[in-house]
């Protein structure tokens, strides 16, 4: 996937989510890469350029106070190479994967940890698993 499909697949993606998330999003910029850069792997304390798949930077929004504004915007980055990658080694559709990692690191931006995420991801398995 070249990167101007993986951008309009990226757009869409965000579209897609429901209208109140869509609405809570100010002053965010998502940003598609080919993959991070050193600085960010070193920050990350990642080995590997095709670790990390998708990277948000900023101030989460409930810690936001009066003292935000001025701030330049929160960047969510996707990176390309490694989200294909990743597509290639375990089969998952890349329009799938593309929205999943938006859609996480959009979490991140509404202050939700990794734990947080993977809870919610988990919710409907649980609850479709009660009888």
């Amino acid at each position: 996937m070249q990167m101007n499909q993986f951008q309009m697949v990226a757009e869409a993606a965000l579209e897609s989510m429901p209208q109140q998330f869509q609405d809570a999003m100010e002053n965010l910029v998502i940003c598609v890469e080919e993959e991070p850069d050193e600085r960010t792997l070193h920050e990350m304390e990642s080995d590997s350029q095709y670790e990390l798949l998708g990277l948000y930077e900023g101030w989460p929004l409930p810690d936001r106070g009066i003292s935000y504004s001025g701030h330049l915007p929160d960047t969510i980055y996707l990176y390309r190479k490694p989200i294909l990658q990743f597509c290639e080694d375990t089969g998952e559709d890349a329009e799938s994967c593309i929205r999943h990692v938006l859609i996480h690191e959009v979490g991140h931006y509404f202050g939700f940890s990794d734990e947080d995420m993977a809870a919610i991801e988990r919710e409907p398995l649980e609850k479709s698993n009660v009888r």
